[in-house]
């Protein structure tokens, strides 16, 4: 059975951190997100709590304990305080974790020592390109190796680059497969343009654009497809995390806030309208959580695992369509929605999460009707109420 109660270790950390976050973060934040940069002080002070310094090597002065899910822990605590900073502070890892196991032993020294100084080092690490249909798994910046170096060349887009940072580890397609590449945030041919992206001001991002790129062969993890795809996974692990903290304390300020403001006499959190939206949230957060606890434990116990579960693919598309986006990164439309959501009711029936897929509300009520006859209670589970199931003919409903 998994069970994702925290050991006394864990859920000291997440006392920390949850103070950390009120303490020190959310004071700041604002004027974080007014400045467009995190306060130096309060990355020092996150620094000093050895929250990224703890997963990397201990050889060159680190903890030597990586666990996706105590990370997805303490990222969740620290975007409840906010999710710029949170990034912000967890940045280090982007750089420090993937040198830390995949780099060269040239490669750990020269990186890892500077992260795991006295004062705060940011990291940066290279994925998203900006491009309609973008696959993050099949990068159009490409690789080319010319004798003892490599030669990097496209644009990448909403890469961290926090003041200080030294280094930024850049995807990139080698022959076909996927390939990680240690480039110095002074080389020639790299150039950046600051980006504004609504709800994350407080994070510095860039537009990063690679002409002629030349890194030393040696710059090259030694981290073969697979390897780079699990590195990719964990990083969004850590993003899921954080926008999950971002999430809660949303709800929090919410429900406070219905408990407190009244009409006619009365708090709004009584009027039914509004308890409702408010328990929807808090379903829909809880639901999120085990998805993101499952997902970090999946990938400390079996990295395949967390590829194949119905939730992960459930995770998945919804996350995107937030983004109003499929997973090839295209615009869905209403239709497209039923369609997915529909295949992931199956993929949820053919593994036993659910009872009953039905095709429209009619069969629903139908089915709940004969139910209450025979004395049985039903949990109708329909977090698609967006979705015209009807029109596509697997239906989008469980039971």
């Amino acid at each position: 059975m998994i069970d994702f109660e925290p050991s006394d270790e864990q859920a000291l950390i997440i006392e920390t951190v949850r103070q950390f976050a009120e303490n020190e973060i959310r004071p700041q934040c604002r004027e974080a997100d007014e400045s467009g940069a995190p306060a130096a002080a309060v990355l020092d002070a996150a620094h000093e709590l050895g929250l990224v310094a703890n997963s990397l090597p201990e050889a060159h002065g680190g903890g030597g304990e990586r666990s996706a899910l105590t990370g997805v822990l303490i990222a969740e605590e620290l975007g409840w305080g906010d999710m710029a900073t949170a990034i912000a502070i967890l940045s280090p890892g982007l750089s420090g974790l993937p040198v830390g196991e995949f780099g060269n032993e040239a490669l750990q020294n020269q990186v890892l020592p500077g992260l795991l100084g006295e004062r705060f080092v940011p990291g940066s690490l290279a994925i998203v390109e900006p491009r309609f249909g973008f696959d993050v798994y099949h990068p159009q910046t490409i690789a080319k190796a010319d004798g003892d170096e490599f030669v990097l060349d496209g644009v990448k887009c909403q890469v961290p680059w926090i003041s200080g940072t030294a280094q930024v580890i850049v995807i990139a397609s080698e022959s076909n497969t996927l390939s990680a590449f240690v480039v110095p945030t002074d080389a020639a041919g790299l150039t950046t343009a600051p980006e504004l992206n609504l709800g994350l001001n407080g994070l510095p991002t860039v537009e990063l654009t690679l002409s002629g790129v030349r890194v030393p062969a040696a710059s090259r993890l030694l981290a073969d497809d697979a390897a780079v795809r699990g590195m990719i996974d964990r990083g969004r692990l850590a993003v899921a995390a954080a926008a999950l903290g971002t999430a809660r304390a949303a709800f929090e300020t919410s429900r406070d806030y219905a408990k407190q403001r009244e009409t006619f006499g009365q708090p709004i959190a009584t009027r039914q309208a509004i308890a409702f939206m408010l328990a929807d949230m808090a379903i829909e957060i809880d639901g999120a959580r085990l998805l993101a606890y499952e997902a970090a434990w999946a990938v400390d116990e079996d990295t395949d695992r967390a590829r194949s579960t119905p939730e992960a693919t459930q995770a998945i598309f919804t996350g995107m369509e937030w983004l109003g986006l499929d997973y090839d990164g295209e615009p869905v439309t209403q239709f497209d929605r039923a369609e997915r959501h529909a295949d992931v009711a199956h993929e949820l029936l053919a593994a036993g999460r659910a009872y009953k897929c039905f095709s429209s509300q009619d069969e629903i009520a139908a089915f709940r009707d004969q139910a209450r006859a025979a004395g049985r209670s039903t949990l109708f589970r329909s977090p698609w109420r967006d979705v015209e199931a009807a029109r596509h003919p697997k239906g989008a409903y469980v039971v």
